[in-house]
């Protein structure tokens, strides 16, 4: 069987979706939970909305980067106020405890740098924002950060698609299987990278 047919289904069902006039608020979700617990990146819907309906590419920005930040927000408040009950468990679940202290230290020398990278690279945000709260970063400093990082993200990507729209949409489709290998690689070197450098 190949291992590509139902990420190819969940690909063709997304690019269907895009179309549905719920789907904006699906992406929202997305965005929102990936900020503070769920794993799989907003850019899985935002890749197919945005070739399914380009004129709509910096719309979609705007909501997962609106979205991204207030689960980002949210992701602060679960480490100020919640990180042993749920914090905790998040970063356990990710792999993250035992260095999640030096990670913490980083906040001393770096400050809002850690929050941008995390807000604009593969590494796992979900990690900075419940980092942050622990770490009690100035709350106005840490969600303009988010702004910039996630909205400097996702308006690259929108303006990329929106640009090369169909030759990309044609790359993907003819080269699925390299093309979601290499999504997910990028992904996961996001999680690995952070595991090696805390």
């Amino acid at each position: 069987m190949n291992i590509f047919s139902p990420l190819r289904r969940l690909y063709d069902w997304t690019m269907d979706l895009a179309a549905h006039p719920y789907a904006i608020w699906w992406l929202a979700l997305v965005a929102f939970a990936e900020s503070s617990f769920f794993p799989i990146p907003q850019d899985v819907m935002m890749i197919p909305m945005i070739l399914a309906a380009r004129e709509k590419a910096f719309k979609i920005a705007l909501v997962a980067t609106i979205a991204s930040v207030l689960g980002g927000g949210a992701g602060y408040m679960i480490g100020a106020g919640l990180y042993d009950v749920v914090g905790r468990p998040i970063i356990d679940f990710y792999g993250y405890g035992e260095k999640f202290g030096t990670f913490q230290g980083w906040y001393e020398q770096w400050g809002e740098w850690i929050v941008a990278a995390g807000a604009f690279t593969p590494i796992p945000y979900k990690v900075i924002t419940i980092a942050s709260g622990v770490a009690e970063m100035d709350l106005t400093s840490f969600m303009s950060v988010s702004v910039v990082g996630r909205g400097a993200r996702f308006f690259a990507l929108a303006a990329l698609l929106w640009f090369f729209g169909e030759p990309i949409r044609r790359l993907i489709e003819e080269r699925f299987g390299l093309m979601t290998t290499l999504f997910f690689v990028l992904v996961i070197g996001g999680f690995v990278s952070l595991k090696f450098i805390v």
